[in-house]
């Protein structure tokens, strides 16, 4: 089939692979333009997407929208069958989406309705599911409101950090879009509505939401932490430089909330504890609590805020 790729981070690559190496003719590739970055901050640096297509020899295109009559058209001209979205990072108007043939399919990552929105992976984490998954989902005008053609379930451990899931999702997504993408080139590809119960909404992670409150219970602090693991990263505070938590797991023990319980970082949460494994101080490298405490003294009794 002619199909158009729109996606923009690491999580879309392997389904732009995918798609190529089943032998689909991608006739252009969509990301967000380069962004300012490198070691200044100054050089322009392509979406790992980019990076990807033209590797592939697909054609890039970076338009600042697509809600004009010139991106329509543009669109409009590669005359697809169909387009795959995959963590695009803009919203798709409907005069785009009614071009290609047999419409739209996005790859979410989440068990739609539950966590639609821009942060799912994060959210499930954060909130303590039990599962999460990838769905692939015919795109219409609501925010990830289309009916749902194939879903892949993923069980996430009980320590499981959204950069874990996020990579299994990304590998589980890219082959279910390629067995979506051949049951509708055969016309097997049947679309059932969400139902209405269930819908919950991943917000976009905010830098506020980042600091540890050790006044939750300690399976929530750390969810919180896990689901934030690695960026931007759960963090708290000491001597005046954030430590942000990377790794951690529930621990025994009991105190006031951000107590130090013990000389291998158990922490004392509003009920429960914590128990630290890894963690990155501002400046510094990743690394285990081990190595943290030969550089940081951190007394048992001590609260951290």
């Amino acid at each position: 089939m002619r199909i158009v790729f729109m996606g923009t981070p690491d999580f879309a690559v392997p389904t732009l692979a995918e798609i190529v190496g089943r032998g689909h003719e991608v006739v252009a590739a969509y990301t967000r333009a380069p962004a300012k970055g490198g070691r200044r901050g100054l050089d322009l640096v392509p979406s790992p997407v980019q990076r990807a297509a033209e590797s592939f020899g697909v054609p890039v295109l970076t338009p600042p929208s697509l809600r004009t009559e010139e991106a329509a058209a543009t669109f409009a001209a590669h005359e697809a069958d169909v387009a795959v979205v995959v963590a695009y990072g803009r919203i798709l108007p409907q005069a785009i989406l009614d071009l290609p043939r047999l419409g739209c399919l996005n790859l979410h990552a989440s068990l739609l309705p539950r966590w639609r929105g821009a942060a799912p992976i994060q959210r499930a984490i954060m909130a303590g599911d039990a599962q999460s998954g990838v769905a692939v989902m015919k795109m219409e005008a609501g925010l990830d409101t289309g009916p749902v053609g194939l879903v892949e379930r993923v069980a996430i451990g009980p320590d499981m950090t959204a950069s874990e899931l996020h990579d299994a999702l990304m590998g589980i997504g890219a082959d279910l879009m390629g067995r979506a993408l051949a049951a509708l080139e055969r016309g097997g590809l049947v679309f059932t509505p969400q139902p209405a119960e269930g819908v919950t909404y991943a917000a976009k992670i905010e830098k506020g939401e980042a600091r540890i409150d050790w006044n939750r219970p300690a399976r929530e602090v750390h969810d919180h932490m896990r689901g934030l693991a690695p960026f931007p990263g759960a963090w708290f505070e000491l001597d005046g430089a954030r430590v942000k938590v990377l790794r951690a797991t529930l621990a025994e023990g009991a105190g006031a909330p951000g107590e130090v319980l013990d000389e291998a970082l158990a922490i004392a949460c509003g009920d429960g504890a914590v128990r630290l494994i890894e963690v990155q101080k501002a400046g510094s490298r990743a690394m285990s609590a081990a190595e943290f405490l030969r550089g940081n003294t951190l007394a048992r009794g001590e609260v951290l805020t």
